[in-house]
């Protein structure tokens, strides 16, 4: 049976249903439908496929705009919030999220509702491929719901988990050029994976025979950035201490040519990867009554870093004798982007709030209502701050202190005029972006 399905996927002749459209999901099945499959991107989020099905794209996927309306254009590429039967073999490809395990979310609720979707329409000859980071023994889980299904895995039915590496905005390393981890049930199910991925990134898959050793690979991938951001994080802290510049040191030390590699300091490793799987091999390490210590520390240090920082600008702010207002500026985890998950910005504001401050937020990316948004996705607790639509210089005036968590390109100049002209007597910078310049301001950063 799936030898019969290589045969079509040889000739393109089958369907691809890409699960979630976000950052992994939709520039996947663009590349796809690009390079003259038929897909299908299917989303929970109502808004989401209706806002795809009128052409519209939000501003970081706008890089993806001619190739997205090429491919509609020539009808490869539709949208949908399910799946649909169809006689010819079809491959579902789960990119869904998995958001951080607590006491009453399960991290693989998602993929498990994702793959319990695809199955209702699926048929012998069928595959799946998981992209999603999922916690170790999940592909197992998986093999068994299926086969629950009156499919034999491996015979008549195909399973892959081929886990994301997607850094995005990185201009260096891409979809097309990033190598691929790869572990597959079967050898036909191996080739029917090559041939779909030889036009994402040429096939560079290194394949490996047990579907643990791919997922410990991926959580270990996420929890090596984990342990040295905290790492650097801590050193940040210690630098502060000693009166000296941490990128002074970190520059200094780049200069190695073997044995070290740089990481910069900030507020904390947010977003959809990092605070999250390396809770897996935690998770995982203590279900044998061990305690990975390292990733324990780690995260640990990781989500100290918010209160540090507001308890550091408290400290400059009482000693300026200045009242406790600030604006947090730079709410999504990554620079130029509209991704606020686990945002350390957000937590900057928590602990700001805490300590009795005033505060208001702003971010190029996000208009009020898509902050309010997060918030209650998030059960955050809005606790009367201002959401600001700019850095006008009579608004910025009304506090003392400017906390940049995030360095976005399209707000780089402003920052640095705010900082030059003086407009506001502390600037607080987590990342350390900012030069030091003759200014009425003073300038903090965070080692710095």
């Amino acid at each position: 049976m799936l030898s019969e399905t290589l045969k079509k996927v040889k000739t393109k002749n089958f369907e691809i249903e890409v699960f979630g459209l976000g950052y992994v999901g939709l520039p996947l099945a663009i590349r796809l439908a690009a390079s003259g499959f038929k897909v299908i991107g299917i989303d929970i989020n109502k808004e989401r496929i209706q806002r795809l099905n009128q052409n519209t794209l939000m501003e970081s996927e706008i890089n993806l705009k001619t190739e997205f309306l090429e491919c509609r254009k020539k009808d490869r590429l539709s949208f949908s919030n399910e799946p649909k039967k169809t006689q010819n073999p079809k491959i579902g490809i789960i990119c869904v999220p998995t958001p951080i395990p607590q006491n009453n979310i399960e991290s693989n609720v998602f993929v498990k509702s994702a793959i319990d979707n695809f199955l209702k329409t699926s048929k012998k000859g069928d595959l799946i491929i998981i992209e999603s980071s999922v916690e170790i023994g999940t592909t197992e889980e998986i093999k068994e719901v299926i086969e629950t299904r009156g499919f034999k895995v491996g015979t008549d039915y195909g399973l892959c988990f081929c886990p994301e590496r997607i850094d995005p905005q990185n201009e260096k390393w891409n979809l097309a050029n990033i190598p691929r981890v790869i572990y597959c049930s079967d050898d036909y199910t191996f080739q029917i994976a090559q041939k779909i991925y030889q036009h994402v990134n040429n096939s560079n898959l290194k394949r490996v025979d047990s579907p643990k050793v791919a997922e410990v690979v991926k959580s270990f991938e996420n929890a090596f950035r984990l342990v040295n951001i905290s790492l650097v994080n801590e050193l940040a802290i210690l630098c502060d201490h000693l009166g000296i510049n941490i990128k002074d040191v970190i520059d200094a030390a780049s200069t190695k040519p073997f044995g070290f590699m740089t990481f910069n300091s900030g507020a904390g490793a947010g977003g959809h990867c990092i605070p999250k799987d390396p809770l897996f091999l935690l998770n995982s390490s203590k279900k044998f009554k061990s305690d990975f210590q390292t990733i324990s520390n780690a995260l640990q240090i990781n989500q100290k870093m918010p209160k540090y920082i507001a308890d550091s600008i408290e400290k400059e702010l009482t000693k300026m004798k200045l009242p406790k207002t600030a604006i947090v500026c730079g709410l999504s985890y990554k620079a130029d982007m509209e991704d606020m998950r686990d945002s350390p910005g957000f937590k900057v504001v928590k602990e700001l709030k805490n300590n009795g401050f005033e505060v208001a937020i702003f971010d190029p990316f996000f208009k009020e209502e898509l902050i309010e948004k997060y918030l209650i996705e998030n059960k955050f607790v809005k606790q009367n701050f201002q959401v600001l639509d700019n850095l006008d210089n009579n608004t910025i005036k009304k506090f003392s202190c400017l906390c940049i968590v995030q360095h976005h390109t399209k707000t780089q100049l402003t920052l640095e005029k705010i900082y030059q002209n003086g407009i506001i007597p502390l600037i607080y910078d987590c990342q350390n972006k900012l030069k030091n310049v003759e200014s009425k301001s003073t300038l903090k950063s965070l080692g710095g």
